[in-house]
């Protein structure tokens, strides 16, 4: 944080460099299943198609799981540059049903009067009946002199919530002197040498213009 601008870290999961190892061992328990129930000359079709379709789906899944932790960039960062009003985010697509199709990095930037901080909460189940309850922040995006909403993305997910979103607002509004200092900056590069997911993550690479514009003033 300085006097232009204010960049913040987002983590895609909470989770991320767990599932990846999960992937690995459901990959190997798959290989166990093919080896240990070999088809041979007896089987029946439908012991055949049972046994394709438990194939297909589980490996499937595993490819699953593995693109889930490591396809995503090891950071989404967020920039609000205060100089020029403006909104800079490092989002990130992806169909999480299809681990084949092309994921990628969309960087969007908006006017800050453009901006709402919306907090939601969700309450659920689990199989075994336990309550899981899920909250975090959304910043939407709207139109011009209308509450019509053309984008949305996370601010925060089972984290700082509303006070994050208090603390964006007083910088963009009053400045870093009305705030107590942020931590230390880091390179969002930086990974944990442990952490295989985020080891084998794409890099965080902002578009050079964009990179620019975000941390300059007009």
């Amino acid at each position: 944080m300085d006097d232009i601008y204010l960049e913040i870290s987002r983590s895609s999961s909470r989770k991320r460099g767990l599932i990846i190892w999960y992937s690995m061992f459901f990959a190997y328990f798959i290989v166990e299943f093919v080896w240990t129930s070999r088809l041979n000359e007896h089987d029946d079709l439908s012991t055949v198609v049972l046994w394709s379709v438990t194939l297909v789906l589980s490996l499937w899944s595993s490819c699953v799981f593995f693109r889930l932790d490591a396809g995503p960039p090891r950071d989404l960062p967020l920039r609000f540059n205060r100089a020029r009003q403006r909104i800079y985010a490092y989002n990130f697509k992806y169909r999480w049903w299809n681990p084949f199709k092309r994921w990628r990095v969309l960087p969007v930037a908006y006017d800050w009067s453009q901006v709402r901080g919306e907090r939601w909460k969700k309450r659920g189940a689990t199989a075994q009946g336990a309550l899981v309850i899920k909250w975090g922040v959304v910043l939407s995006v709207v139109k011009p002199g209308t509450n019509e909403v053309v984008d949305r993305f996370p601010l925060s997910t089972m984290g700082a919530d509303e006070f994050a979103w208090a603390y964006i607002c007083t910088y963009m509004q009053q400045g870093p002197e009305a705030l107590p200092p942020p931590g230390t900056p880091r390179d969002h590069n930086n990974v944990p040498w442990y952490n295989l997911a985020l080891r084998l993550a794409p890099k965080v690479k902002w578009p050079a213009e964009m990179d620019r514009e975000s941390r300059t003033s007009p």
